[in-house]
C-alpha cells in the first residue's frame, strides 16, 4: 500500500482503496487527452480511476501510433481503455451488420480490450443488442452494455430488462444512462432504488449527466453523485465522470468534501 500523508486522519473502512478494485470504481471520460496531459493527470490521479472512455467517435480521429501511445500509457497506470457505444451506434446505422465485425475486429487490432454497446441515438430491438454483443465477443472484447435513454425517460422494469438482456449475451458489465437518473435537477431516487433492489450492484456503473445534456448544470452533477454515494455507499460505481473532477470524486467518496463528515463528536 502506499505512503499517504495525515496517516492520523482515517479513511473510511467501506471504501475500496487499493488497485484493481472489484467494487467502487471510477470511469473516465476522455475526450481527446494529449498524451502530455494525460501522463500528468494519471500520474496523480490513477489510484482513483478504473477505466477510461474514448468518448463518441473520437478514437477516429487520432494518428494511429498516438493512440496506441495513449492505450499504452493507461495501461501502463493500471486504467482500461475502452470505446464509447455511440461510435458503434454510428458504424451500425451508416453500414448495418456488415459494419460491426470490421470495427470490432479493428478495435482488438488497436489494442482496446473492450467496447460499449449503446443505443443512445439508434434503437435495438433486445436481438439486435445481443447480437452486437456477442459479435463483439467473438471479436475477442469484452462488452460493456449501456442502457436507457438520452432523450426518452425509461422505466425501472425497462431498464432493469434490458441489462438483464446485456448480461445474457455475455455483457460483463452494464452502465445506465446519466440522463435518466435526474429529473428537473434532481436525482430520480425512486427510479434508483428500483434499480437497486432488482440489480447485481456489483455488475452496474451508474452514468452521470453531463454538458452533453440540455440544461445540465455542474450542481446538479454534484448533487446526482452525492446520491450515489449516500444511497449506495462509498464503493458505489460510477461513470462518465471528467478528467478534472475525479480526485474530488474521491474525497466526496471518503467524506472529505464539500459535505463534510456525518459524525461529529
Amino acid at each position: 500500500m502506499s505512503k499517504r500523508p495525515f496517516s492520523m486522519v482515517p479513511l473510511p473502512t467501506n471504501r475500496s482503496m487499493e488497485k484493481p478494485r472489484e467494487k467502487g470504481l471510477s470511469m473516465m471520460m476522455d475526450w481527446g487527452l494529449p498524451v502530455g496531459e494525460l501522463e500528468d493527470r494519471l500520474g496523480m490521479i490513477a489510484p482513483y480511476v478504473d477505466f477510461a472512455k474514448f468518448v463518441v467517435g473520437t478514437a477516429r480521429l487520432y494518428d494511429e501510433e498516438y493512440l496506441q501511445r495513449k492505450l499504452e500509457i493507461y495501461h501502463a497506470h493500471r486504467v482500461y481503455p475502452f470505446i464509447g457505444g455511440q461510435f458503434l451506434e454510428y458504424v451500425y446505422a451508416t453500414q448495418g451488420f456488415d459494419g460491426v465485425q470490421p470495427y470490432c475486429e479493428e478495435a482488438h487490432r488497436l489494442g482496446f480490450k473492450a467496447i460499449e454497446v449503446s443505443d443512445n441515438c439508434v434503437p435495438l430491438s433486445e436481438n439486435d443488442r445481443k447480437r452486437l454483443i456477442r459479435s463483439a465477443i467473438d471479436c475477442g472484447l469484452e462488452v460493456h452494455g449501456e442502457v436507457g435513454s438520452k432523450s426518452d425517460d425509461t422505466s425501472a422494469s425497462t431498464l432493469i430488462a434490458q441489462a438483464n438482456a446485456c448480461y445474457e449475451a455475455g455483457a460483463d458489465v452494464v452502465l445506465v444512462e446519466g440522463a435518466e437518473l435526474i429529473e428537473n435537477g434532481e436525482p430520480k431516487a425512486d427510479l434508483l432504488r428500483e434499480l437497486k433492489a432488482g440489480l447485481d450492484l456489483s455488475k452496474v456503473m451508474f452514468e452521470l449527466s453531463g454538458h452533453w445534456i440540455p440544461g445540465t448544470t455542474n450542481t446538479e452533477i454534484y448533487q446526482l453523485k452525492k446520491f450515489f454515494i449516500t444511497e449506495f455507499g462509498p464503493d458505489v460505481n460510477m461513470a462518465n465522470i471528467m478528467p478534472q473532477d475525479i480526485w474530488e470524486t474521491e474525497a466526496l467518496r471518503c467524506g472529505l468534501s464539500v459535505v463534510g463528515p456525518t459524525n461529529v463528536r
